[in-house]
């Protein structure tokens, strides 16, 4: 029997995976959390064979959380589950020491593989990431976004023209076009549509509201 921390900032969710996984006989559910420092303490103290762990949490965030009971030596294996899937999101949770990583569409029968690979140590990717990932491995390295560059595609993605941008930011427009074109380059794109699109999949941009 495989034992479950289910980590998860809306309760609902925490319910739902705690029924799915209750009612079959492979597995124990422990515990629950409802953010990462919840995570770090239950961790320790129940320490399951495999957490499920958001990401995008109150307080602590589960990468934070993931780094810290690695740090704290607690055994157990850490399988993401959320909704995100950008570059800011995956390459960061896999970094800092998680097993796998799936989004919370994943079939109920996926999910169950996933855990017991989970338990045996195996990495566990849903399709989208591995492809993201195998995308991040064929492309160069890029140079990040400076912080000027990035404000000018923020307002580009707003909307903005290149002499709005340039009013707003008090710089020329030449300036922003130079700007763009930097952004261009370090995205691998060629129009203002390209990048605002690929900035958002990296997670360089998050939608408003």
């Amino acid at each position: 029997m495989i034992s479950l921390l289910i980590v998860d900032d809306h309760p609902v969710v925490r319910d739902g995976l705690r029924g799915m996984f209750s009612a079959d006989p492979r597995f124990e559910v422990l515990g629950e959390a409802g953010d990462g420092a919840e995570a770090i303490a239950a961790g320790e103290r129940l320490r399951p064979d495999v957490i499920l762990m958001d990401l995008r949490m109150p307080r602590t965030d589960g990468v934070t959380a993931i780094k810290e009971l690695a740090s704290r030596g607690v055994p157990a294996r850490i399988l993401v589950l959320t909704t995100y899937d950008t570059d800011s999101d995956v390459l960061p949770a896999i970094e800092a020491g998680a097993t796998g990583y799936l989004l919370k569409d994943a079939p109920r029968d996926e999910l169950f593989r996933a855990v017991e690979a989970a338990a045996r140590g195996q990495a566990v990717l849903s399709p989208a990431v591995a492809t993201r990932l195998m995308g991040q491995i064929r492309q160069p390295a890029s140079e990040p976004l400076s912080q000027r560059e990035l404000e000018v595609l923020e307002l580009i993605a707003q909307g903005s023209t290149n002499r709005e941008a340039a009013r707003q930011l008090f710089i020329s427009e030449a300036t922003v076009k130079t700007h763009l074109l930097h952004v261009y380059a370090k995205l691998g794109v060629n129009d203002r549509a390209a990048a605002v699109a690929t900035a958002f999949s990296r997670g360089y941009l998050t939608p408003r509201g």
